[in-house]
């Protein structure tokens, strides 16, 4: 074979390889941004720890990369109270995706509010923060794998409290209670703080943690809990509490509702089922 005929092969190998991955690309975007149909009664709105990530099947038609599953707290607080459900839910989201959107080149997430919804639920603002990110990173830099040793060498660690901005986090946060408020001012709003996921003190090894990185993270929840009650309160919308609720239910409790590093594969420091139950529950409670 000529140098010639080689460097066509190449570049038409290249050209397809590049295709295939524009093509899936823009495959993944067009899915993300399916709205869900159905009569908007009860909307969900939120991050992976509404969207139910890891908790089972993906809810029927939904996009791919929200990670719904038909076994997170939204479908079942519906099912429960025997409501429709629009879930708009979507891991890896910010306030700011559920207020505005622009995530996965989605609008935002309460397009689908009007005057006749009756019930919103939003469990958000982690993300904002870095503290599944972090969790994640801090785990994965403390084990003994290739990965691990690229976080230790690429990674400079976890940012300090005062670089994770939530002053910007309670003002977006304000702002999209205003606006359901605002576009469903029949609804009633509850606020879901993320349920424990780490021990009052200490570590355990189904975290993979030290005790000093356990440390770091307990302050980022008990913070991002803090600022979502404040908000909330403030804003005329009911809290449920998951971090105060989950503390004797945190990832390293005998009956947990989160998970640790150990459920890798099913998105580690998230809610289990019996976390998704929980927090259903609680709900119901303060309706």
């Amino acid at each position: 074979m000529t140098q010639r005929a080689f460097l066509k092969r190449f570049l038409i190998v290249v050209v397809a390889v590049v295709g295939l991955f524009a093509a899936i690309a823009l495959w993944l975007i067009i899915d993300a941004r399916k709205t869900p149909g159905g009569t908007p009664v009860y909307v969900a709105l939120g991050s992976s720890y509404a969207a139910g990530a890891g908790l089972g099947p993906r809810q029927p038609g939904s996009p791919i990369l929200c990670q719904r599953s038909d076994n997170g707290y939204p479908p079942r607080l519906a099912r429960k109270l025997g409501l429709p459900l629009v879930d708009m839910t979507c891991s890896s989201s910010v306030t700011k995706h559920v207020l505005v959107g622009g995530q996965y080149f989605q609008d935002a997430q309460i397009r689908t509010l009007n005057s006749k919804t009756q019930l919103v639920t939003l469990t958000a603002g982690g993300n904002d923060v870095g503290f599944v990110r972090d969790l994640f990173l801090m785990a994965l830099r403390n084990s003994d794998t290739w990965a691990g040793w690229m976080v230790r060498k690429l990674w400079s660690g976890p940012p300090p409290m005062a670089n994770r901005d939530f002053p910007k986090l309670s003002a977006t946060l304000t702002s999209l209670i205003r606006e359901i408020h605002r576009r469903s001012p029949q609804a009633d709003i509850v606020v879901a703080t993320y349920p424990a996921v780490l021990p009052p003190s200490g570590t355990c090894p189904r975290l993979r943690l030290t005790a000093s990185d356990a440390g770091i993270m307990r302050q980022v929840q008990a913070r991002l809990s803090a600022v979502t009650r404040r908000v909330a309160v403030h804003e005329g919308a009911k809290v449920v509490d998951m971090t105060a609720l989950g503390v004797d239910h945190n990832a390293c409790s005998v009956t947990p509702w989160t998970r640790g590093w150990d459920a890798l594969g099913k998105s580690p420091f998230h809610p289990n089922l019996a976390g998704a139950q929980a927090t259903m529950e609680a709900i119901v409670a303060v309706l």
